[in-house]
């Protein structure tokens, strides 16, 4: 039956919970039969008290000096009930005085114990010669002037009859206990999990098409509203993740297609005219120009893809962050000529970073990339390396700041999204593919660090890269001139 499957929490919850009152059961059990024996261990000593008081007023000695109980005092309603008891009476040098019927022939203790009976009641428990366990009060008492040592004892037989009887009372009913509140326990467990049932399926509807749907959530649930909170973030998270697979995967068709459409296009066209070589040439020449700025995205896409995966590792070197300023600027020496444009860096100190040479640069070229696509012809580009302390620790800041028509505040955080252009028609004409702050922005993370867009001064735009710098500042450097790479 599926209700007993042990793999259900519901029955690991009532299997557990029937352990645990089995367990308590049992030692309450265990602590009520030892007390119930205390007791009547107690109980015992006391009718045996009882009867030796007794039975000191019915001894006498007769006219021939010998010890007897008379049995002619009713007075008392115990005085016939210390027949059914053990009775021996003996002198303090051990002689046996006097023995009941029920004792026979048998020795409550061949030998007087050290003090015994004196002050008070001597109780011990004892075994007789036969294997009869008895509970012994004995007591020193002077009949008629003679010394005597009066000794009563119970058997203790009874004692445990009586006891079984209420052990097997107490143990007895457990079964039925335990069945009763394994049903109770299962049918409790039940209940409380009838809102995860109720969860799970409705968590077991929520398909990719249907991400936005959230579980309903009630405070009254107490943990489970924590877990249905926990669950819908999730749920929020994995909508996002869609989303922007949805978008990276349209946005990259479309942008494959553009340059495939153009290269089909261009082709086409040479084909259906006809032309001389020169002709020809100009149309092998549009097409490896798009079939570049396809390898490009590919690239991009494939970066992108890597560093999603996880796939790139970082191979960390200590090195002065002027030099990979310097060393990315260099490579657009023949862009800044054609456009007539400036180049500055400005290091205000020997700042050193530690991380991965190849990634770092790949971030800083594409913001320097940027930067002087934007910047207009006999536009300027200043790049400022110093260092900063921020959240306990030195920090190295990588400024890049354009003077060209600037962000759009509301496109400012969005700059980083990948294929996000705040100009799409200006980006596609100058052969950008919307990946490239979006790769140096996971660069740079990668690092510890942050990357951001700000208005800047000149009204064109200052891209600010912050990352963990390590080593202790140099001496001053010099900034480089305005012309140094020009």
């Amino acid at each position: 039956m599926t209700w007993l499957n042990r793999g259900h929490i519901r029955t690991r919850l009532t299997l557990a919970f029937m352990a645990v009152l089995a367990v308590v059961l049992l030692l309450y059990s265990t602590a009520a039969g030892l007390i119930l024996l205390r007791d009547l261990r107690k109980q015992m000593a006391r009718y045996a008290i009882q009867d030796l008081e007794t039975v000191e007023g019915l001894l006498y000695f007769d006219a021939a000096g010998r010890l007897k109980l008379r049995d002619d005092y009713h007075n008392h309603a115990e005085s016939k009930l210390v027949l059914e008891r053990l009775l021996e009476v003996r002198s303090p040098e051990g002689r046996v005085l006097l023995a009941n019927d029920v004792l026979g022939a048998r020795s409550l203790g061949d030998r007087i114990l050290p003090r015994e009976g004196e002050g008070g009641y001597s109780a011990r428990s004892m075994t007789l010669a036969d294997g009869e366990k008895v509970q012994l009060v004995s007591r020193r008492h002077v009949i008629d002037g003679w010394p005597t040592i009066i000794r009563v004892g119970y058997k203790e037989s009874p004692l445990w009859a009586q006891f079984e009887a209420g052990l097997l009372a107490l143990i007895l009913p457990l079964p039925l206990i335990l069945a009763v509140a394994g049903v109770g326990g299962y049918l409790l467990a039940s209940r409380a999990l009838k809102p995860i049932e109720r969860m799970a399926r409705e968590a077991e509807a929520i398909t990719s098409e249907k991400l936005h749907e959230r579980l309903p959530v009630n405070d009254s649930d107490g943990e489970l509203a924590d877990l249905a909170r926990v669950f819908n973030s999730v749920l929020v998270r994995l909508q996002l993740s869609f989303d922007q697979l949805r978008r990276f995967t349209s946005d990259a068709s479309h942008e494959l297609r553009t340059p495939l459409a153009a290269m089909r296009s261009v082709g086409e066209v040479g084909l259906q005219k006809a032309g001389d070589a020169t002709a020809y040439r100009d149309v092998i020449g549009s097409m490896l120009e798009e079939a570049s700025h396809l390898t490009r995205l590919v690239d991009s896409l494939l970066t992108v893809a890597r560093a999603d995966a996880g796939q790139l590792n970082l191979h960390q070197t200590v090195f002065p962050a002027g030099d990979l300023a310097r060393d990315c600027a260099s490579l657009f020496d023949a862009v800044l000529e054609e456009g007539g444009q400036q180049l500055r860096i400005e290091v205000a100190e020997d700042v050193r970073v530690r991380g991965d040479w190849l990634l770092l640069r790949q971030a800083l070229v594409n913001v320097f990339h940027n930067a002087i696509k934007y910047t207009p012809g006999g536009g300027s580009i200043v790049a400022r390396i110093l260092r900063q302390r921020g959240s306990g620790k030195d920090q190295a800041v990588f400024e890049v700041e354009d003077s060209g028509p600037g962000i759009p505040t509301e496109a400012l955080e969005r700059v980083f999204d990948r294929f996000y252009r705040a100009d799409a028609s200006r980006s596609r004409e100058a052969g950008g593919t919307g990946l490239g702050l979006a790769i140096a922005r996971w660069n740079v993370e990668a690092h510890g660090g942050d990357i951001s867009a700000h208005h800047a001064a000149n009204g064109g735009c200052l891209v600010r890269i912050v990352i963990p710098c390590t080593g202790a500042a140099g001496p001053k450097a010099e900034p480089l001139s305005a012309h140094a790479l020009v």
